[in-house]
């Protein structure tokens, strides 16, 4: 079973509030073809959900966040996974949307509903999540990652691969020159921050990567925009990106 990420950044414009980027959805769903394993597909927000987070001033921490934001950031996340339904739909594939209040409760994941993810997975279908607005308790609700997902879901149904799209080749040790890591050794780089992203960006998905690596699943990072990059790592293929190798702490 693999485990793929799709980032904000590369199903949506990020400089462009509700932007989607339909070519590159549907070059990775043509992709997604070429996959003989069962898939579960996590997307982020991008210009859409995070477009409203950040003017609705929403975190990841729970709150008392205004409700009318809360709203909004769900409607928002609903319309783009829409257009993803539908790209997968017409290039014959089986999607299955799977809101993330399918399996959490407040800010925990149920092990049991993550676990019929992998049925269902395995029957054909491909689940597909997303980060979203998640209603906490006692009158707060709070964002959760599509990173943090990625985390609960390999930790309980231990993928033979976990896989991040990104906009970019991978993890740089220099972003000028662009020279690409193409193993990590150091669970801390250095990365550059994207302001509007309130999950984290760059520096929430090296620290999601780093915690799945640790539990022996490894994790590829790869360019979005190549998404035959996604199916290399996947059929084991001359890997282009950066790999967390999956190694158990002792």
């Amino acid at each position: 079973m693999i485990l793929i990420k799709l980032g904000g950044s590369i199903i949506t414009n990020k400089k462009k509030p509700l932007s989607p980027r339909k070519k590159t959805i549907e070059n990775i769903a043509k992709n997604l073809k070429k996959i003989d394993e069962p898939l579960i597909i996590v997307h982020g927000g991008g210009s859409y959900g995070h477009y409203w987070s950040v003017k609705y001033d929403m975190h990841t921490q729970p709150r008392k966040y205004d409700t009318h934001g809360v709203s909004i950031v769900k409607n928002s996340m609903i319309e783009l996974n829409k257009i993803i339904l539908d790209s997968l739909l017409k290039n014959k594939l089986n999607p299955y949307c799977l809101p993330p209040t399918d399996f959490m409760t407040g800010n925990k994941p149920m092990s049991k509903k993550i676990k019929e993810i992998e049925k269902i997975a395995r029957s054909g279908l491909i689940p597909i999540t997303f980060g979203d607005a998640l209603w906490y308790g006692q009158n707060k609700t709070y964002i959760l990652s599509g990173d943090k997902i990625m985390t609960y879901l390999s930790k309980i149904l231990r993928p033979r691969l976990s896989i991040f799209a990104l906009n970019e080749d991978g993890l740089y040790s220099d972003l000028k020159s662009k020279k690409l890591i193409y193993e990590l050794k150091s669970e801390k780089p250095t990365i550059s921050e994207n302001t509007m992203d309130v999950t984290g960006g760059m520096t929430r998905k090296v620290q999601e990567a780093s915690k799945i690596a640790r539990m022996g699943i490894s994790v590829f990072f790869v360019n979005g925009n190549k998404p035959e990059r996604i199916v290399k790592a996947v059929k084991n293929r001359k890997f282009e990106g950066t790999l967390f190798r999956g190694k158990r702490n002792a």
